[in-house]
């Protein structure tokens, strides 16, 4: 599994695929964030998520792209009022060119009307092709399988607690207090404190009336599992300010001092009348092959 990224390579990140969403190419949006390409395409190879988000930016970039052509088939146009209109494209005008694009983009993305739009045409002529031809209508479908499960990671790993996805709000300094009273700071207060301080119990583990005694105890049960639950993600928490900051895993923080090996013995000195041991002779826990033969007999 790979280290997670710090937080300041994660906002490098959404920097560069917003710019690779607007340019779809990825040179210029490294340019655009000040880095080099070489940095984002080894940070791809070694997270799937981020590859996933890579590809499914491009699919949103060739679709702008191709809406912005005026005027091909089965694309977005203006009308001579001013109206925008998708015009609909006989599915005998795709190539296998724009077949191709049109599923490397579902199966960045899992959208169908974007992978179309992304590859000039209107969802409704891949759709005829589809129902024509049954080998484009199979490549369809592992495609959209593959842009399920890409899109289904990406998803995940934006739920990590080390994903700095939804931190920025804790790196800023907060906004101006809103004017309010006594009574009312009091009250807030008083509806917040067993929240802020972990001491409120969740609303279906409280013992209801008539409750037997067995689905008690497997509600406190249920409480304790989600008590460990909430530890284990603040110490992803903590582990994931430890990497942002550059000092490493908790357990990379020494390494342990060991004694030469080569002053090791495999000889036992628990019986200090046994002769030395013999170094042309082997041993097998610390007893001679002789001394085992012996004591077993």
């Amino acid at each position: 599994m790979p280290r997670p990224l710090t937080r300041a390579q994660a906002l490098q990140n959404q920097a560069f695929l917003r710019a690779l969403a607007r340019t779809g190419n990825a040179r210029e949006a490294a340019r655009a964030v000040g880095a080099h390409r070489a940095l984002f395409t080894r940070r791809r190879a070694k997270h799937p998520a981020f590859a996933a988000e890579w590809d499914a930016a491009l699919a949103l970039a060739h679709a702008a792209l191709a809406r912005g052509e005026e005027g091909a088939p089965g694309r977005v146009v203006r009308t001579a009022n001013g109206r925008l209109q998708l015009r609909r494209t006989l599915a005998s005008s795709l190539t296998r060119e724009h077949e191709q694009r049109f599923l490397a983009a579902l199966s960045a993305s899992a959208n169908v009307r974007l992978s179309a739009a992304a590859a000039g045409f209107s969802h409704s002529a891949f759709y005829l092709r589809a129902r024509a031809n049954p080998a484009f209508a199979r490549e369809w479908r592992l495609a959209l399988k593959e842009g399920y499960q890409r899109v289904e990671a990406a998803l995940l790993a934006s739920w990590r607690e080390d994903s700095h996805r939804d931190d920025a709000w804790r790196h800023n300094a907060p906004p101006e207090m809103p004017p309010m009273t006594p009574n009312q700071a009091l009250q807030l207060l008083y509806l917040h404190q067993k929240a802020v301080l972990n001491q409120d119990e969740p609303p279906h583990l409280k013992r209801r009336r008539g409750e037997c005694a067995d689905a008690y105890s497997f509600r406190l049960a249920a409480m304790y599992r989600a008590r460990q639950a909430r530890d284990r993600e603040a110490f992803r928490v903590a582990e994931a300010a430890r990497l942002s900051r550059g000092e490493g895993p908790y357990w990379q923080d020494g390494a342990p001092d060991l004694p030469d090996l080569a002053q090791v013995k495999g000889w036992s000195k628990a019986d200090p009348a046994k002769p030395p041991h013999d170094e042309t002779r082997a041993l097998f826990g610390g007893w001679r092959l002789n001394d085992w033969d012996g004591a077993r007999g």
